[in-house]
């Protein structure tokens, strides 16, 4: 574990910086700021493992190497061949690398990616190979060469404890952001009356009982020469649930989405503090106890023709929410402006806009319901 002061980059859903970035700070990471499509801050291998285990809304954890000007591929391939791969690299273990180049001398990125491969098959000795976990990150830009490494391997929504998913899901990232966002923070009950299969429900009950995201995955991290399996197993087993009265509710009106939202609830540990239900909007009833928190992601019809169904669908939450969850928050995830308006609730300004595969989505929400 030589380099004590690493260039850390939290790689954001894009729209989810400054929550990301307000999580990083509670967690004590040094230096934390929002850039565009991220979060950068410092720290030694140890806060790398750190942020994988720990953070909720980071979609990768990427490290910088090291990076050397270069003008042609010659000299790019002479650099490259003095870099310090043994610092970070094993020769046992397949390397996947990748390059992009922006406003440089060195434009064609593809030559540039098989100068880094050779470099480091014939320095190092490690295969290269397209499918490996270990992946490799150069790029160019105004003639600066910079490596980093992407030290989590599958990206981090995939918390590893989720085996069924319903269709168009939220990302476990993208849910534990919008909950915070909505001032969740584990000490109030949430309830998903859409619930799909239980992302929003499933985080919420995971932040109220501390648990771990990366607890029962593997990461591309464990593979590098930075790697001390004793040190990662003390840092996973510090880790020590707490506890909670609280009941975290999801309901759907298909059958099948909530077989599969329990079956992930007690895969993830959490069966024994969230309830399912096989129900519709129109039967939303608020739990015992104290208000807290209903967030959504409702339907938001891509198709021409689906406005006016949604409309009236959107319209009705809007009622039954008003008329039965007094004191309540909400939280409504929608690519629709016009569809979050048809709710008539008393809307806050608007978060700001998430790509969500592709799709522009963005957070409505209120303040507690009158």
């Amino acid at each position: 574990m030589e380099k004590t002061d690493l260039e850390i980059f939290l790689v954001a859903t894009p729209g989810l910086e400054a929550p990301l970035c307000a999580e990083a700070i509670e967690h004590g990471f040094a230096d934390a700021k929002a850039v565009p499509g991220g979060v950068s801050c410092r720290g030694n291998w140890a806060e790398v493992w750190r942020a994988n285990l720990q953070l909720r809304g980071a979609n990768k954890v990427l490290v910088r190497l090291g990076s050397f000007p270069a003008v042609h591929l010659a000299q790019l391939d002479k650099r490259a061949r003095k870099f310090p791969w043994p610092e970070f690299l094993r020769p046992d273990v397949p390397v996947k690398v990748e390059a992009t180049s922006r406003k440089s001398r060195i434009y064609h990125a593809g030559a540039a990616r098989q100068r880094i491969e050779t470099a480091i098959a014939e320095t190092l000795g490690a295969p290269i190979s397209s499918d490996a976990n270990v992946r490799v990150m150069l790029r160019i830009e105004k003639d600066l060469c910079t490596f980093s490494v992407d030290t989590s391997g599958d990206p981090l929504h995939k918390r590893g404890h989720k085996t069924a998913v319903a269709k168009a899901p939220m990302r476990e990232t993208m849910a534990a952001m919008f909950l915070r966002e909505c001032g969740f923070d584990g000490t109030q009950p949430v309830l998903d009356p859409m619930c799909g299969s239980g992302t929003f429900v499933i985080e919420a009950a995971e932040i109220a009982l501390g648990l771990l995201p990366g607890r029962t995955r593997r990461f591309a991290f464990e593979e590098l020469a930075t790697f001390d399996s004793a040190a990662w197993q003390d840092m996973r087993s510090d880790a020590q649930p707490d506890t909670t009265d609280l009941l975290f509710l999801g309901s759907d009106r298909n059958a099948g989405a909530i077989e599969a939202a329990s079956a992930n609830a007690e895969q993830a540990g959490v069966g024994a503090l969230t309830k399912f239900q096989h129900r519709s909007i129109s039967d939303i009833k608020p739990p015992e106890g104290p208000a807290g928190i209903v967030i959504m992601n409702p339907p938001y019809g891509a198709r021409i023709g689906d406005e006016k169904r949604l409309r009236s669908l959107y319209g009705s939450l809007g009622k039954i929410l008003m008329s039965r969850l007094h004191g309540w928050q909400v939280g409504i995830v929608t690519s629709n402006q016009s569809l979050a308006r048809a709710t008539r609730l008393p809307l806050l300004p608007a978060g700001p806009v998430v790509d969500h595969g592709g799709t522009k989505i963005r957070l409505y929400r209120t303040e507690a319901l009158p």
